[in-house]
């Protein structure tokens, strides 16, 4: 770096005016640069981008012309944290402009219930756009996890002799060819597998309190990818204080987003009591319970369900986020509490999530899993 690019990026660090110490002149470009940092850095102004709908439309623009979509999406997350322009999404202008990602997927969310009717048609755009990227991406991986894993799951090793299958139990069995009798003796016998409409059960049991944005976002398309599987059976349940099952939704992710209420309490125990009603086949059946593990019901009811549904044979796995931001904040008593009746609690990244489905859909150690993925196991 030049010694001139050096003290430009200084005094734009600064801010400028009088007090930026460099004496170095701006471009008119990066003058126009340096207006939109200072709309939304600088402290002493609580409404840098002005009340009006031009002025925001306006500031939006701007950064998308200087800078990378990464640093425009962390502009706009902060523009929304720091001067509360909620008025960025009650604007259909203001949409179609801006960079969309799952936090602001998840801000929609929240705000779905009073965002204006002029705007909800774009704000649908808006979040079909980013549920239809994140399709791509995480369909395939989490599609070839999971059948590949109940593939081998169910293949039968004791097969009857109308379930056997002949060209895998020749492939297994050639190293046993008697040349003499020009035959291959089959020690080893593949049958089909069970032969049933749903092979495994997955329950996603999602904690939609505010703080939980972007997970609820990415489990809304691990369920609807793990829906078009026919081999599982997959259900949505959705708690705060109260229990929505939106299973029914699976088909169309975004409604099922637009399904869901962010903020409010937390009820865990229901959420585990309502699960416990409509999980049949226990032993086959996974339950991805995904929250901080903040109780604001029945600590003591929760703690019994979770019991109660180990006890029965369901393998639960809790998950304190399925996002790229970490591990977030989290009730370390009762993550103790899961981790002593054998449920792991962790943070998972979407991209580990598939494996870890296919993992615990095949029955693996769910502890050796996390220690070959270099994923923390909370205790």
């Amino acid at each position: 770096m030049t010694n001139e690019a050096h003290i430009r990026k200084w005094r734009m660090i600064l801010g400028g005016h009088q007090h930026d110490g460099t004496g170095f002149s701006l471009t008119a470009q990066d003058i126009q640069i340096d207006n939109a940092l200072e709309a939304l850095y600088d402290s002493t102004r609580t409404g840098g981008l002005g009340p009006s709908s031009p002025n925001v439309s306006r500031w939006l623009g701007d950064i998308r012309s200087f800078f990378s979509n990464t640093v425009v999406q962390v502009m706009q997350k902060d523009a929304l944290q720091r001067l509360n322009l909620t008025q960025m999404l009650f604007e259909k202008e203001m949409l179609e402009n801006v960079e969309a990602d799952v936090h602001l997927v998840a801000t929609l969310m929240t705000l779905s219930r009073v965002i204006p009717d002029k705007t909800k048609d774009t704000a649908r755009q808006v979040v079909r756009k980013v549920v239809d990227e994140l399709m791509k991406k995480l369909a395939q991986p989490t599609q070839q996890a999971i059948t590949g894993s109940l593939n081998r799951s169910a293949r039968n090793r004791r097969p009857r002799h109308n379930e056997i299958n002949w060209h895998l139990t020749i492939q297994k069995n050639l190293k046993h060819y008697q040349p003499e009798y020009k035959t291959i003796i089959p020690e080893t016998r593949i049958g089909y597998g069970r032969k049933r409409s749903s092979l495994k059960d997955v329950v996603l049991c999602l904690d939609q309190s505010g703080s939980m944005g972007t997970s609820v976002v990415y489990s809304g398309i691990f369920g609807s990818v793990m829906a078009s599987i026919p081999a599982i059976k997959t259900k949505m349940i959705v708690f705060d204080t109260a229990v929505a099952d939106l299973t029914e939704e699976l088909n169309d992710p975004v409604e099922l987003l637009f399904g869901v209420q962010l903020g409010g309490g937390t009820d865990i125990h229901s959420a585990l009591t309502y699960c416990q009603q409509v999980i049949t086949r226990p032993a086959d059946t996974v339950l991805i319970l995904i929250t901080d593990l903040y109780e604001g019901g029945n600590p003591e009811g929760m703690r019994k369900k979770a019991s109660e549904l180990v006890a029965a044979g369901v393998q639960v796995v809790t998950l304190l986020a399925l996002n790229d931001d970490g591990a977030p904040s989290y009730d370390h008593h009762n993550a103790q509490f899961f981790s002593n009746l054998g449920i792991p609690v962790f943070a998972c990244t979407p991209d580990k999530f598939p494996d870890l489905m296919a993992a615990a859909l095949s029955k693996q150690d769910i502890g050796m899993w996390a220690a070959r993925e270099d994923v923390v196991l909370k205790k």
